[in-house]
């Protein structure tokens, strides 16, 4: 379970302090896997950055004793003079210790990502869709109670989004997800309940189905 405390975050605009959300309070639940819905700008992308220890909160707690993954992002957060081979293994070098533990992560990815050469090439030279491969397999390289995906489930081709569905479900089987996605396909396949996050709060919903109704209804 991951319990979010009063949670306050906020920032300096030039009209003045805008509140993303204020004492906002929720439990994730044991064994589900979570969807976070909102409009654009309502701060589900802050919110999963703060879960995942990369952005903090002005104030208040993300109370848990899960090991949670960095938020996965389509864009990623590669080193662009870097290659995909030594980005991956810099990440894997923070996580591990053992050189077997490094090059299995490194050989992982290299083989889910599918880029062939470019693997061994600078990622300022990669396409959005080739950074996706990589940032993709490497956060499923690792062992999590949580997975953080932030507009990145299945992705790439029709052939690549069915593999990276198939290495999901498999995930699934033994940790959980928290995802946000404009995706609501993506949602309803990947999640077992919901979070609709607006006017700084986050409401509950034990069913994903329903959220998503609500939400078409709240964001036309």
């Amino acid at each position: 379970m991951i319990h979010l405390k009063d949670l306050t975050k906020s920032y300096v605009t030039p009209k003045g302090r805008h509140y993303v959300f204020k004492n906002l309070n929720a439990f994730l639940p044991e064994n589900k896997s979570v969807a976070l819905l909102g409009k654009n700008g309502a701060g589900k992308s802050t919110l999963l950055r703060i879960i995942g220890g990369i952005d903090y909160a002005d104030s208040g707690q993300v109370i848990t004793n899960k090991s949670i993954s960095w938020p996965v992002a389509l864009s990623g957060g590669f080193q662009g003079s870097l290659t995909a081979r030594q980005n991956c293994r810099f990440v894997a070098r923070l996580y591990l210790r053992t050189k077997e533990e490094i090059e299995y992560v490194v050989d992982f990815v290299e083989e889910f990502a599918e880029i062939g050469k470019y693997f061994d090439m600078p990622m300022n030279s990669f396409s959005s869709g080739m950074r996706s491969r990589v940032g993709f397999g490497l956060s499923m390289a690792f062992n999590f109670d949580y997975y953080l995906l932030d507009e990145a489930g299945a992705v790439g081709d029709a052939s690549f989004r069915k593999k990276s569905q198939k290495l999901l479900d498999e995930l699934k089987e033994r940790s959980n997800i928290i995802m946000v996605s404009h995706d609501l396909k993506d949602l309803t396949k990947n999640c077992d309940v919901a979070f609709l996050v607006r006017d700084g709060q986050a409401e509950y919903f034990d069913d994903i189905q329903h959220a998503v109704e609500v939400y078409k209804k709240y964001a036309n």
